[in-house]
């Protein structure tokens, strides 16, 4: 670990990162400068905080480096495809088999789903290789979701300028966004922690987001882009959903590393310790990761719930009304702020905690899918 502390530490004073530094400096100044006049100071506000955001995350991470110049060079060649017409989407090659937004999707869709079993072969023969293979296929299928989600922004716009809307705006969009942040964020701590074992777990969750966005596709038609309802039409739906979903991927990430925790923990008070358990990290590193991957969900999940008060202060007139998405919130907040409290003060860790990480996504999946199934409310906008 010490040694995976030093390459990080080095990596932040190369050449290449302060290249990308520099880059994202000229990317903010870039955007800022030719869209003046349509930007608020909102906007110029998120569009500078997107870029220092981007800059500390790619200082030591080349892998986020190449996934975002490859998200942007191919957006933006496929928004020159487009020109001015949504129907080229039909006619051009390029668009209709990979860059238009539904095609970007469903590749999306098919990578991860062989990533997830890619991951598991190379854990049950292990295979650093076939791990890697998982690996590449999962930064693959992440690319292919934020290129699809970038382009739709694109789409919405040649709908029409008062259709046009950031792509955070409805279940079927969230899905794909909650896939790619889970992604990315698993992609941060296997290289932090130099380990791919537990990506099949990981990538177990969303698969399951995947199957669950293709049939609200097939099914429900959800893929069709619709205009946005008055009390979305605001600049903090830009912010307060994707902080959403940054703590909602963290958590789901420490549900599933606690089911790994869970069975390794089993395996060995059996004594199975030849077999797959065997190629897993160690259960105090899984119990650490799941500790800072529910802290780092929390932090952002504290942060989305302050911002949705400022947005229904706003839009409704108050900054609480108890809401059943509000309400079930809460509840997600005190469970994960009781896990924390319990964590850090009195020193719970291992099987207990797992389980409750576990049971807290059912909780979380409640708020975020359940409420919007069963209840009504405000949030009405987010059913199925």
């Amino acid at each position: 670990m010490t040694t995976t502390t030093s390459l990080l530490e080095s990596e932040k004073t190369s050449p290449s990162a302060w290249a990308w530094r520099v880059l994202m400096l000229l990317s903010a100044i870039g955007l800022i400068g030719f869209y003046s006049e349509v930007l608020d100071v909102y906007e110029i506000s998120i569009i500078m905080l997107t870029a220092v955001g981007m800059a500390w995350l790619g200082q030591d991470w080349p892998g986020y480096r190449w996934h975002s110049l490859v998200v942007a060079l191919l957006s933006l060649f496929a928004v020159t495809l487009y020109g001015s017409e949504l129907g080229r989407a039909d006619s051009n090659f390029w668009l209709n088999y990979l860059l238009a937004s539904q095609s970007a999707f469903m590749w999306m869709s098919a990578l991860f789903v062989m990533a997830t079993v890619t991951y598991f072969g190379g854990l049950f023969f292990r295979s650093t290789f076939t791990e890697k293979v998982a690996s590449f296929l999962t930064w693959s299928a992440t690319t292919m979701g934020m290129i699809g989600l970038m382009v739709r922004w694109r789409e919405s716009y040649l709908h029409g300028a008062d259709i046009g809307h950031i792509p955070v705006s409805n279940l079927y969009e969230v899905f794909i966004l909650f896939a790619v942040v889970t992604a990315l964020l698993y992609l941060f701590y296997e290289r932090r922690y130099q380990t791919r074992s537990l990506g099949g777990f990981v990538l177990l969750v969303i698969s399951a987001a995947v199957a669950f966005q293709l049939w609200y596709t097939f099914e429900r038609q959800a893929h069709e882009i619709e205009p946005l309802v008055p009390a979305l039409q605001s600049y903090w739906m830009k912010i307060h959903v994707p902080a959403n979903f940054i703590g909602y991927g963290a958590f789901a990430m420490a549900a599933m590393i606690g089911v790994a925790y869970l069975l390794v923990a089993s395996a060995q008070n059996r004594n199975a310790n030849g077999g797959w358990s065997s190629h897993m990290p160690s259960l105090n590193l899984m119990d650490d990761l799941m500790y800072k991957s529910i802290a780092l969900g929390f932090a952002f999940f504290t942060l989305a719930t302050i911002l949705g008060a400022l947005w229904a202060a706003e839009a409704w007139g108050g900054y609480w009304s108890w809401d059943p998405k509000e309400t079930w919130a809460l509840i997600v907040w005190l469970n994960y702020a009781a896990w924390l409290h319990m964590r850090m003060t009195k020193g719970w860790h291992g099987g207990p905690m797992a389980w409750w990480a576990i049971v807290g996504l059912f909780v979380t999946l409640f708020a975020f899918l359940g409420v919007n199934m069963f209840l009504s409310g405000l949030h009405s906008y987010g059913t199925l």
